[in-house]
């Protein structure tokens, strides 16, 4: 496995492979990583013939009251779990690299930003498909695997690949949740013990909504419902029952349905979803 943190030195390599129509997957990454990325590099690997997995801590999708100069950096641990899986490349570049004097990027998100993770993080999404975009730039991949854990973002990165017309075919890998169904996440270290005995209840609790929808087919007051049993531990940030595929209201012709939801079990901010067929 290479470890490389320079554009010059990965394009290289990207070369290489390419001269011998090898085909490549790209996995970003905040870094810190846990199993739920591994998974994604899993698929990655089943998917493409090489594999590079980028770390870069993006400052642009952080506010000022969040958590960019707390979150878990934990590159050494990143690089002998990613070794283990045999990835082909680790892009570990700075923000000189990412984003150099003169680079500019015009495109905004728009109105998929200002709703359910927008109202409260209004910055994040332009932030990230920046970042997002930087990398299809550098590493040119055929592939791009991303987690349904964050299906907003994974819905404006589809959107932005089709409306750019960038050619990066994008494969995403369900939630990987661990045994008590609480779905991974770098942030969940920042639990309490305490905390870490709650939060599970998140998914809980929409397993229980998707059944009622499967049984009764009833939508109305659904949301609610989630909503109130959810108070009685976390501070609700929003529950939203969406299309999947629009993410606007359900219609006639929906196919399948998304109950979303972001939550405050103390500072630490949880999000999970369900993603079904009508």
């Amino acid at each position: 496995m290479q470890v490389l943190s320079t554009i010059d030195s990965l394009q290289d390599l990207l070369q290489d492979w390419r001269d011998d129509k090898q085909t490549v997957a790209l996995v970003p990454t905040l870094g810190g990583l846990h199993d739920g990325h591994l998974c994604l590099v899993g698929m990655a690997q089943n998917n493409a013939d090489k594999v590079v997995v980028s770390i870069y801590l993006n400052p642009a999708q952080f506010s000022e009251n969040e958590d960019f100069d707390s979150y878990p950096v934990t590159i050494e641990s990143d690089i002998i779990d990613l070794q283990k899986c045999n990835v082909d490349a680790v892009f570990i570049p700075d923000t000189e690299q990412m984003y150099p004097d003169g680079w500019r990027f015009d495109y905004r998100v728009g109105d998929l930003s200002s709703i359910l993770c927008g109202i409260t993080r209004p910055h994040f999404f332009d932030g990230v498909a920046m970042a997002v975009y930087r990398l299809f730039e550098i590493v040119k991949p055929d592939i791009a695997v991303f987690g349904e854990k964050d299906y907003q973002q994974l819905f404006i990165i589809k959107r932005m690949v089709g409306k750019l017309s960038l050619g990066v075919h994008i494969l995403s890998h369900s939630i990987v949740r661990e045994k008590d169904g609480l779905a991974m996440s770098t942030r969940n270290n920042y639990l309490s013990v305490e905390q870490r005995a709650i939060a599970p209840e998140l998914s809980a609790a929409l397993s229980r909504a998707k059944n009622s929808y499967q049984e009764s087919k009833a939508i109305n007051n659904l949301s609610e419902t989630i909503e109130l049993e959810l108070s009685d531990r976390f501070d609700v940030e929003y529950v939203e029952i969406l299309d999947a595929n629009t993410l606007k209201q359900i219609t006639d012709k929906t196919t399948q349905i998304a109950i979303l939801c972001a939550v405050l079990l103390g500072s630490t901010r949880l999000i999970d979803n369900k993603i079904f067929w009508r």
